[in-house]
């Protein structure tokens, strides 16, 4: 096993000669720490703090959040076929679909973290129990995704998880120089 190494803002980077499981978590792991470092440090109101005259209201809380309801829609619900734990099991989504984003203005800083941290833990046990599974390809057992309408491999979950975090990463960087003219991949 070859050693991980840190860069100079604490993100783990992907290995660079491992197996694609190892690959893909590795690079899910360098944008979840992204996240992290995009919103270390900040209080309430950098956490609040949204792109002026920008219609989606976007802040950091509500990416933290967002990005912890995705992590358990996909790992928890979709790969380990589990019901969504606690906070979104008691939502009432019809009355708000963006309940996480609009929620997370009202959140103490500690706890959206937790939020994060505590859904990110979850998914990480979700891949190691799937990749654990005694099938021939792991990362290509297929699991029910859209209330049954369709099936997604772990590869697919994997590769949308980088994706969906590469691409908030993106708005993230944006609203941290908002925050306080932090900049930075």
């Amino acid at each position: 096993m070859s050693e991980i190494t840190i860069d100079d803002v604490g993100r783990p980077e992907p290995p660079l000669a491992a197996g694609e499981a190892a690959t893909l978590a590795g690079f899910l792991d360098y944008q979840r720490a992204t996240l992290e470092w995009k919103t270390r440090g900040l209080g309430a109101d950098g956490l609040r703090l949204s792109l002026p005259g920008h219609p989606s209201g976007m802040t950091l809380g509500g990416l933290l959040k967002h990005l912890a309801w995705v992590e358990d829609h996909w790992f928890a619900q979709v790969v380990s076929r589990q019901a969504m734990p606690a906070p979104w099991d008691t939502v009432d989504w019809s009355a708000d679909a963006d309940w996480e984003w609009s929620s997370a203005a009202g959140d103490d800083p500690t706890a959206l973290r937790d939020v994060w941290a505590r859904s990110v833990e979850r998914s990480r046990a979700a891949l190691d129990q799937a990749l654990a599974a005694d099938v021939a390809d792991p990362l290509g057992a297929t699991h029910p995704a859209w209330g049954g309408q369709a099936e997604v491999s772990v590869r697919w979950v994997l590769t949308h998880m980088v994706e969906e975090y590469a691409r908030h990463n993106g708005h993230a960087d944006v609203l941290r120089e908002l925050v306080d003219g932090q900049t930075g991949e």
